[in-house]
């Protein structure tokens, strides 16, 4: 069958999507493929579409089960035959799989890394006609990436146990280091290397003062009333308790972290899949199986490990091209933390190195007086142009020379005996009295009381910054305390010029949010066909115990109330209708529109 023939009769497109075509290609000519492609790009077609053309059997790797199951679910509802084996099935069923398998009877086989490497699936696969093996999320696979795993390293076996069989890789997270590494270790350097691009543009991104952070979510939360959404935090106590605070103020939620039963995550992950109103509270436990199209918005309340796992969290939003947002909110002691983390954690001292270097680019990011895009994409080796669509862009902050403030602050560090946290620095520059600066005798210091005429808010941000700009470090090995670092020194004993950002005490939304519905009305859309249209894809989602999206997507919906079909000619052109789908819904769409048409005319 030719690409194009199958890209509409399977999956219900018109064409590729840009860069799509090239990778499918290679992977027909039976090539060794490396694809960076940004979510929403549509990855997994570029290997699914090749896999159901080419005999034999395609074998995925993928690392989460539920990334699996949403894989093989969207698969099936296009018709493809598809399965998986993996530890949250019984034995019978895995069996039944693998017998299909065997026969013939399925295309795409999805299974982890452990159970892919077991001897006797080995053994068994060498038997079979294996059109080629796919790793997902292979970024996995490296030591120097964000989600290392150590038992993706091993799938480098696969060049000798299965000579002559082309490999593939995707992910959308892998900086220069990383592909290198994944380009060694498993395609031993010889593969064709695809990288599409980082640019999310209709994510509009954002970093605020952590300050007030869970009022400030709240009015994040109210912003986007009635849309999904993301809550990244970096504890479990954390997460139950903003997902409680949360429904309390009347926004439903959902908690999802690791030390949760695993019963109550799959209950919680089924409800946020099939209910397009609840927002998930969550570690970053959350993640890699969770491709839904319509996620509105993507708030993190800690601050990420580093830049490829912001990219990957962020990059959760907006999937169908609409409009989506990120706001991260950000303060001193998410720094601490993050290097404590790293300084305390297993790894090497080369690979701590390499992680605080990924941490300050990540700082550097947050700190950011310009274009944050830009600053985002270059981290990716991508030059682009001021973006528009981030808070630097929308609403500019301002630099001022810092350089007097920092002296004040910096000795008063000094003065203070380079013992103590921010927050008591803090107390002693604006002149607080405290049982705690009483007894040190702080009060007494010819700094104290020397910064009240600035607010606490400036005092905390030139802290942050100083910080994020390597000037002051942070005692983790003992209680926390802030002393000077070589650039500190010189900006305290040679008077070296600080240029820091001016933060404002709160920024207001910079765009006030339409609902969905208003939306779809200015793209010349039928509103309320469109409502009729998303309650009978909600109703055959739960009939079908399947997220919405497996029905059909915002866009599909979109472009139905647009252009109102009248048959089952008209319905298969509209985007993402493939065979199997034109079959089997077709007349229960075509038969709202048709009463939806009727009430109009007699009206």
């Amino acid at each position: 069958m030719d690409p194009r023939a199958a890209l509409k009769s399977v999956f219900g497109f018109d064409d590729f999507r840009p860069g799509q075509e090239s990778v499918v290609a290679a992977l027909m000519a039976k090539r060794n493929v490396l694809a960076i492609m940004p979510t929403g790009a549509g990855k997994s077609l570029c290997f699914q579409l090749p896999a159901i053309i080419a005999p034999g059997l395609t074998v995925v790797v993928s690392p989460l089960i539920a990334l699996m199951a949403n894989q093989v679910s969207l698969l099936t509802a296009m018709g493809v035959p598809a399965g998986s084996i993996n530890s949250s099935q019984d034995r019978s069923r895995n069996v039944a799989v693998w017998r299909q398998a065997q026969a013939g009877e399925i295309k795409l086989l999805y299974m982890s890394p452990e159970r892919l490497l077991d001897e006797r699936m080995i053994a068994a696969l060498q038997k079979l006609d294996i059109a080629q093996f796919v790793i997902d999320e292979v970024h996995c696979v490296s030591q120097w990436g964000h989600d290392f795993r150590p038992e993706y390293m091993q799938l480098a076996q696969l060049r000798t146990l299965f000579p002559g069989v082309p490999l593939a890789g995707f992910t959308a997270t892998a900086d220069k280091q990383t592909r290198a590494d994944i380009l060694a270790r498993i395609f031993d350097g010889k593969a064709d290397v695809f990288a599409l691009g980082f640019d999310r543009p209709n994510i509009q991104i954002a970093v605020e003062d952590k300050a007030g952070a869970t009022k400030r979510l709240l009015e994040l939360m109210g912003e986007h009333r009635g849309e999904q959404g993301i809550v990244y935090c970096l504890a479990r106590k954390s997460v139950d308790r903003l997902a409680e605070t949360l429904n309390q103020h009347g926004f439903p939620a959902l908690p999802y972290h690791a030390g949760l039963d695993t019963e109550v995550r799959r209950q919680n992950l089924d409800r946020f899949l099939t209910d397009p109103t609840v927002t998930m509270v969550a570690t970053i436990a959350f993640g890699m199986g969770i491709d839904k199209p319509d996620v509105r918005f993507v708030f993190h309340t800690d601050l990420p490990a580093n830049m490829e796992a912001y990219y990957q969290e962020i990059g959760r939003a907006g999937r169908d091209g609409k409009p989506a947002r990120a706001v991260l909110l950000y303060g001193f002691d998410d720094i601490r933390i993050r290097r404590a983390m790293i300084d305390e954690g297993n790894a090497s001292d080369a690979q701590k190195r390499i992680e605080q270097r990924r941490l300050d680019a990540l700082l550097a990011y947050c700190e950011a007086s310009s274009c944050r895009r830009q600053v985002l994409l270059g981290y990716f080796g991508e030059t682009h142009g001021p973006c528009g669509n981030c808070d630097q862009c929308l609403q500019p902050s301002a630099t001022v020379d810092a350089t007097d403030r920092a002296i004040a602050l910096l000795e008063t560090v000094v003065a203070t005996g380079q013992l103590y946290g921010q927050a008591h620095i803090v107390d002693v520059l604006v002149g607080r009295d405290t049982d705690r600066i009483r007894s040190a005798g702080h009060n007494q210091l010819s700094c104290y009381g020397s910064g009240k005429a600035t607010d606490q808010g400036v005092w905390r941000s030139l802290l942050r910054q100083l910080y994020a700009a390597n000037a002051i470090v942070v005692d983790i090995a003992g209680y926390g305390g802030v002393k000077l670092a070589e650039r500190g020194w010189r900006i305290l004993r040679e008077g070296e010029r600080v240029m820091l950002r001016v933060e404002e005490a709160r920024r207001s939304s910079t765009s006030k949010r339409s609902t969905r519905l208003a939306q779809a009305v200015a793209e010349n859309v039928d509103g309320n066909l469109l409502a009729a249209l998303k309650r009978l894809r909600v109703e055959l989602a739960r009939a079908r115990s399947v997220p919405a999206y497996v029905v059909f997507s915002d866009k599909t919906l979109s472009d139905m109330a647009m252009i109102k079909p009248r048959d089952r000619t008209q319905f298969a052109t509209v985007y993402g209708v493939g065979q199997k789908k034109l079959a089997e819904f077709a007349d229960v769409f075509l038969a709202v529109i048709a009463r939806h048409e009727a009430a109009q005319a007699a009206d």
